[in-house]
């Protein structure tokens, strides 16, 4: 069996920066495509497509079961269902739809496969089958970019057979049951949902698939175009993996990386305090100051002298032209009496944890946020799911989860800052831009001190001369770089946040 389209490309393991389209966005550019080619051409490509690439990833079990949909999802299914037979598989299509009420393109896909003798099991109250081959390709068709509501049903029975299946699974498009704008599953949790092997994204890559519970449930992703580069802005961006770090030339001195004052460390918290100080140094900063909020905590790390402490008041004649502050790390409710003065004084601020909670529940220091930009300044915040609903106002984490993409959006417009909303893909968001998704990262991070590490990390590059925007999206980038080589090594469990700083060195 021959292709003349390209093969899929597989998506992370790719350096470049992608575009990413919600389903709103993507429906326009499906329907301008269709304008444009002849009919059912978009489906013959995708059922061409979802069949190479299950030949690829099982090449020597050359067996299918195609669970499809009773939409257009399901019609790509049935057309990849044509290929495989045509290519020798041994193939089976349960389609939980009644063949007489498919929309155009499906119906014209089981016409194809009908004729084609492809098996086939139709109705729409099939029951799932239980005794799929161990080694078989199952290839998921059942539910694409227009589900807002969990599966039901027979096919949510289907789910589970899918779920259930000892074997590679293929999700055409995403995987059933998972938000294609927000990454959220659609029933009461990930249960609830397709858990893919490989998910093979068409004509539009959707920002679920890389953020919140999206990244667990899509398993690898490949993406092909159908042949239709899109036109017109993307709606959000999946990060680049080829970074380059601030060059540091031979004539340079440590004046010539700037500087980082670091503070927090209330009593009982000061180790979040230095680890963000020794982040931040470890990025190339030029000088770190540190500035414990708890009165009887020294000023000496003896593990790393080279960080300078400072009390309150010689912190705050510290030249502040060159200077980039830290703040929150491990503060506790000691954060607010100080936080008036930086947030009026540093030209770059970094805020994080008790530091956002503090603004969260102050509207006098919100209102100086927002007017921090009108004076040249600039702000990055780094707040957790919870963090981020304080400051947004909303009852719960879970609000924020719901659209992760749009609460980052929300926030930075709200304060005038750059947000790095922390998370299962990481977003950064701007209000002049469309929003990143981090695609470094795994649940090693997910660990006391990996936060106030990124807070610190993000400050010392952002010492150096980057802006807020490169300045946050490579420390993000970096962070997640950094767990990813960690569990590559044959690491499990927690990576301490006193090794990651060491990790994100090498």
């Amino acid at each position: 069996m021959s292709f003349s389209l390209p093969a899929p490309q597989p998506v992370l393991s790719c350096d470049q920066a992608w575009p990413l389209y919600r389903a709103a966005t993507s429906r326009e550019i499906e329907a301008a495509a269709q304008a444009r080619l002849p009919a059912h051409t978009l489906m013959a490509r995708a059922g061409r497509s979802v069949a190479r690439l299950a030949m690829a990833i099982a090449p020597h079990a050359p067996s299918a079961w195609i669970a499809a949909g009773p939409g257009n999802n399901g019609g790509d299914g049935l057309q990849a269902a044509v290929h495989l037979k045509a290519a020798g598989w041994a193939v089976q299509v349960h389609l939980w739809a009644d063949p007489q009420h498919l929309p155009a393109d499906a119906a014209w896909a089981f016409e194809q496969a009908r004729q084609a003798g492809v098996p086939l099991v139709a109705g729409p109250a099939l029951a799932a089958p239980t005794d799929l081959p161990a080694g078989c390709v199952a290839i998921d068709a059942l539910l694409g970019l227009g589900s807002r509501r969990a599966p039901q049903g027979p096919i949510a029975q289907a789910v589970q057979a899918l779920r259930q299946h000892r074997g590679p699974v293929l999700s055409v498009d995403l995987p059933t049951g998972l938000d294609a704008d927000t990454g959220r599953c659609l029933g009461t949790g990930p249960d609830d949902a397709v858990r893919a092997d490989h998910t093979l994204s068409l004509l539009t890559l959707k920002p679920g698939l890389f953020t919140a519970e999206g990244r667990d449930l899509a398993g690898r992703v490949w993406f092909d175009d159908l042949g239709v580069p899109p036109e017109g802005p993307a709606d959000a961006w999946l990060g680049s993996r080829n970074w380059q770090r601030p060059a540091r030339r031979h004539a340079q001195h440590k004046g010539s990386f700037g500087e980082v004052l670091a503070i927090g460390g209330a009593a009982g918290m000061t180790g979040a305090l230095w680890l963000a100080a020794q982040a931040a140094l470890a990025a190339g900063a030029g000088r770190v100051y540190v500035q414990p909020l708890d009165p009887q905590a020294p000023l000496l790390d003896p593990t790393h002298p080279e960080l300078m402490g400072r009390r309150a008041e010689t912190a705050a004649q510290l030249p502040t032209d060159t200077l980039t502050v830290v703040c929150g790390c491990g503060a506790g409710t000691a954060v607010a009496a100080i936080l008036p003065w930086w947030i009026g004084r540093a030209p770059r601020l970094v805020l994080d944890a008790d530091a956002l909670n503090a603004v969260a529940a102050d509207a006098g220091l919100q209102l100086q946020l927002q007017r921090r930009p009108a004076r040249g300044q600039t702000t990055v915040l780094t707040p957790h799911p919870l963090e981020a609903a304080r400051l947004l106002g909303v009852a719960s984490a879970h609000e924020v989860q719901v659209d992760r993409l749009a609460a980052a959006q929300a926030l930075a417009a709200r304060l005038g800052c750059t947000v790095v909303l922390k998370g299962s893909g990481t977003v950064i968001a701007q209000a002049s831009r469309a929003p990143w998704i981090n695609r470094s990262g795994n649940a090693a991070l997910a660990t006391a001190g990996t936060g106030d590490v990124l807070a610190g990390w993000l400050a010392g590059l952002w010492a150096q001369g980057l802006d807020a925007w490169d300045a946050a999206t490579l420390a993000a980038h970096e962070h997640g770089a950094a767990a990813d080589r960690w569990v590559t090594q044959g690491h499990r469990g927690a990576l301490r946040a006193s090794a990651l700083v060491e990790a994100l060195q090498g």
